[in-house]
């Protein structure tokens, strides 16, 4: 599965550079992929790539910086929360769940190639670390408006991300070790006990 680009506007020579990378990496692994075979799946020279990105490690972080889930997350909390805890956890649950598998490749890459690509993966955890705070932020504004019981958002917030990631890595490979559940009803249940035990 192709990173979804949105078909409402063209590709840049970056973002198809990008795409490309993750594609062939994801398929191949960081090393056994070169710049030209990028640049070609591409449908752009080398001269190209190295013009926009300068090295194949500079282009592969881009792209996870382009393509992860922290803006169109931030854009969430910051527009389209409701402030009822159920409605706001169901869907901030289904957005990750949904950018996290639009991302599947770019996780498998920082899992697999974790050996070639030394502090890469530490890059890559400013993502969750950025949604960590977005969490805690509105679990700590429930709290003030009187929609959450007095508890510590911070812990609350690791809770939360921990369970949708551990679901999400369930089926990273597309092998569920819990395949009588599916991820909606995951999703349904997990945010009702949750919302339930911490609605005043």
């Amino acid at each position: 599965m192709r990173i979804a680009m949105s078909s409402s506007k063209s590709l840049t020579s970056s973002e198809k550079l990008m795409i490309a990378a993750i594609d062939l990496i994801a398929e191949r692994g960081y090393n056994g992929v070169t710049t030209q075979e990028i640049a070609t799946m591409a449908g752009l020279s080398e001269k190209t790539l190295f013009r926009h990105f300068g090295s194949k490690r500079n282009l592969l972080e881009s792209a996870f910086d382009r393509f992860h889930y922290t803006e169109g997350l931030t854009k969430l909390f910051a527009e389209k929360l409701t402030w009822n805890l159920r409605e706001d956890l169901l869907l901030i649950s289904r957005t990750y769940h949904e950018m996290m598998n639009r991302n599947r490749k770019m996780i498998l890459i920082s899992i697999k190639d974790e050996a070639h690509l030394p502090g890469f993966r530490e890059r890559t955890q400013k993502h969750p670390q950025q949604l960590m705070v977005l969490f805690t932020d509105y679990f700590k504004e429930m709290g003030k408006k009187g929609k959450m019981i007095q508890t510590n958002p911070e812990a609350q917030a690791t809770a939360f991300m921990v369970m949708n990631f551990g679901a999400f890595l369930n089926d990273l490979d597309g092998t569920s070790n819990f395949s009588g559940v599916s991820l909606d009803a995951f999703i349904e249940e997990s945010v009702e006990v949750f919302a339930r035990g911490l609605t005043p």
